[in-house]
């Protein structure tokens, strides 16, 4: 278990400081493009509720750490502006009134506060005698909760096929640089803090593959994006206009295999030349029947008598 620290040096302090900045304002794009859009599908609710429980043990560690004052208020800032979002799923996703979400948000705020106080007073005593666990459980605590946190994005992209939908890129982006800047400053302080550090790592581990995962589905769908840009259509508009370009094991709308759509656009081509086929034959069939049905005379025409004979003298 790693001690408190005793002095903070001006480089952590800065680094610190950068990385709780991006952390109070990584969230708030997120928020700005669920009410612009008036839609958090694909921004799973789970996520956000344990990563605002996520900030009760790491701001109780970061506080009986002594860290900087920027790693103290991080905690504090980032399970804030979480509960906010998650409010907006209550919302707009899980359809609850304004006034009930809104109460439920304020309610969970004012008791991860009030736990988050009752955890401080009552193991920065035993911590200052040498009792250690509790400090450590609180680091660890944090570290899992936000990994959990971090894990149901992953199957809202399973269901995608690795397609990135409902949440902001900048909101990922921000809070990349927040947690790396905050694990440089962790870096920085007087004695490395390795349980303090595993938080930011983890976290930045498992946005990696939210980026990555994004770009492959990009590769994966670049010759349907091709065609969309050739008409002028988004994505979504391309795809809205052939569904039938849809993955059919996918549970999303809007998402395609391009394997699929090359076997079925083959498929299609192979019907259009079998059906041209077939009609020239039927064509060429009542052409020929047309020509018999001329030559036949029908029972409406009177008969012609036989000619008179005539008698030569």
């Amino acid at each position: 278990m790693d001690r408190p620290q005793e002095s903070i040096p001006p480089a952590a302090t800065i680094l610190g400081t950068i990385g709780t900045g991006c952390w109070c304002v990584q969230i708030i794009p997120q928020i700005w493009h669920n009410w612009r859009r008036k839609n958090t599908d694909g921004l799973p609710g789970t996520m956000l509720i344990l990563w605002s429980i996520c900030g009760v043990p790491f701001g109780v560690y970061a506080i009986v750490q002594n860290f900087n004052f920027a790693l103290k208020f991080q905690p504090q800032a980032f399970a804030g502006l979480t509960l906010i979002a998650w409010g907006q799923t209550l919302y707009y996703h899980n359809k609850w009134r304004a006034w009930t979400a809104t109460i439920a948000t304020i309610a969970l705020a004012a008791s991860f506060a009030l736990m988050e106080l009752i955890l401080i007073l009552t193991l920065r005593g035993p911590y200052s005698r040498g009792v250690q666990w509790p400090m450590m459980l609180m680091a660890i605590s944090a570290s899992v909760i936000q990994v959990l946190g971090l894990i149901p994005p992953y199957f809202e992209l399973a269901k995608r096929n690795g397609r990135v939908i409902g949440i902001d890129f900048w909101f990922l982006t921000i809070d990349y640089s927040g947690a790396f800047f905050s694990l440089m400053a962790v870096v920085a302080q007087q004695w490395f803090d390795a349980l303090g550090a595993s938080l930011y790592i983890a976290c930045m581990v498992l946005e990696t593959g939210i980026f990555v995962s994004q770009v492959v589905w990009l590769y994966r769908v670049r010759h349907v994006r091709h065609e969309a840009k050739k008409l002028g259509l988004s994505y979504d508009e391309y795809v809205e206009r052939h569904p039938k370009k849809k993955i059919p094991r996918s549970e999303s709308s809007e998402t395609v295999d391009v394997e699929a759509c090359h076997d079925e656009k083959a498929l299609s081509v192979h019907e259009e030349k079998a059906d041209s086929k077939l009609t020239e034959k039927m064509d060429g069939a009542s052409a020929l029947a047309r020509r018999s049905s001329e030559a036949i005379p029908t029972a409406s025409e009177p008969l012609q008598p036989p000619p008179k004979a005539t008698i030569k003298s």
